[in-house]
């Protein structure tokens, strides 16, 4: 059993560039070239499927790596931002089994007009 740790490992991205063409220049299977290089085997391919993406050969609706980045910027702008104040809930993550979500519920079972305070 070989020795491997729990912790992700970060590797450039010229790193995975030359692996990635490792893999299409030498006739190998992404597992052997992965056991050579030392990385996974399913971290190498995935590096591979999202090469093929970014050259335009992936499936309809596949992110290329500028438009993951893009949508991770966004994310970033949208929770620097608060688009949901720190003290209230997200009410996208409100269910029924939601203790915020039932007191709510209460509330508005409780006032006549449905609303806890008049408008």
């Amino acid at each position: 059993m070989g020795s491997k740790s729990n912790r992700s490992r970060r590797y450039t991205e010229e790193f995975k560039r030359d692996a990635v063409a490792l893999v299409r220049s030498s006739g190998k299977t992404v597992t052997e070239v992965a056991r050579e290089i030392g990385v996974s085997a399913e971290g190498l391919r995935n590096w591979v499927k999202q090469d093929t993406i970014d050259r335009g050969q992936g499936a309809p609706g596949e992110l290329t790596s500028a438009e993951r980045e893009e949508l991770r910027r966004q994310n970033r702008e949208q929770a620097e931002g608060g688009a949901f104040p720190a003290n209230r809930p997200d009410p996208t993550t409100m269910t029924p089994h939601n203790p915020t979500r039932q007191a709510l519920t209460r509330i508005e079972r409780a006032s006549p007009t449905g609303c806890q305070t008049p408008l």
